[in-house]
């Protein structure tokens, strides 16, 4: 498992869930580390998000798995700050080979109209201009070595479909598509492949908490995960509600190997057919998958 032998990569919202399995799946072939989280709460989000202790968690996962890691507190919305982070990180750990823009939130769902300026404009700040900064702050690094490398964006199928009551958090998944779109082409020359990945649902706390639970659960009161399930299932034609992270994971070391050496400007779905024109064919007569 050395598929990343040697490489470098900065990895945004690393403290925990997708940014997390991401670190120490690519440490687990060969990859250096350099993972940056706020480590803060944003007061529009309304699920608990990543803390200090759980980037300290990562920090001693990637180490178990025998990689060398870097960890940072900053925003992504800080370019100065993301800046510093990744400038000490390749003071550490050497020049940057892959980019994974992971960090990203969201929060209230409503019609458009109905959201406040500050749940619209977080949702932009973290999940598109985020990932725009962590851009800008990384790849000088990646082209002054010369090598190449790979960046890979984390979108979502809401970036790709129409998507009601999320139409902030859409906005923002289509516009990380589209700076793939043009990136991909302004970095092809210097040997830089730029991809997205576009996932459905994953298992992570911003689906898994009370108040997406009982949205899923039909407004049931103090409703958990289980209570959920037929409703997430029912999203896809494969008779599961959620992918874990290491389902993304995956996809992120191949796209970042030699195996992915060609691709280059695609956005990449993991979906379990949420995005097909048939759905739920396991919601039967008989039940779900329960």
């Amino acid at each position: 498992m050395t598929r990343l032998e040697g490489k470098t990569a900065v990895i945004t919202g690393a403290a925990r869930g997708q940014g997390r399995s991401h670190a120490v799946r690519m440490a687990e072939e060969g990859a250096n580390i350099i993972a940056i989280d706020l480590c803060h709460q944003i007061d529009t989000v309304p699920y608990p998000m990543g803390t200090e202790q759980d980037l300290d968690a990562t920090v001693a996962l990637v180490e178990a798995a025998g990689g060398k890691i870097a960890a940072y507190t900053a925003d992504v919305r800080d370019l100065t700050a993301l800046e510093t982070a990744i400038r000490d990180g390749i003071a550490v750990l050497g020049d940057i080979d892959i980019v994974v823009a992971n960090a990203g939130t969201l929060n209230d769902t409503a019609p458009l109209w109905e959201l406040t300026e500050e749940q619209f404009q977080d949702q932009i700040d973290v999940n598109l201009t985020g990932v725009w900064k962590t851009i800008k702050a990384s790849v000088p690094s990646m082209l002054s070595h010369g090598r190449g490398g790979a960046i890979i964006l984390i979108s979502s199928i809401s970036g790709l479909t129409a998507e009601l009551n999320v139409g902030h958090y859409a906005a923002s998944k289509h516009g990380v598509n589209g700076l793939m779109k043009t990136l991909s082409g302004e970095l092809a020359p210097h040997r830089i492949r730029v991809n997205t990945i576009n996932p459905t649902n994953v298992n992570t706390l911003m689906i898994d908490n009370p108040r997406y639970n009982r949205m899923f659960a039909g407004g049931k009161p103090d409703a958990t995960q289980t209570d959920a399930l037929d409703a997430l299932t029912a999203m896809h034609a494969l008779p599961i509600p959620f992918l874990d992270p290491i389902d993304v994971s995956n996809a992120v070391v191949y796209l970042a190997s030699d195996e992915g050496r060609y691709i280059t400007g695609s956005a990449h779905v993991i979906d379990a057919g949420a995005m097909t024109p048939f759905k739920a064919p396991h919601l039967t007569a008989q039940g779900s998958n329960q």
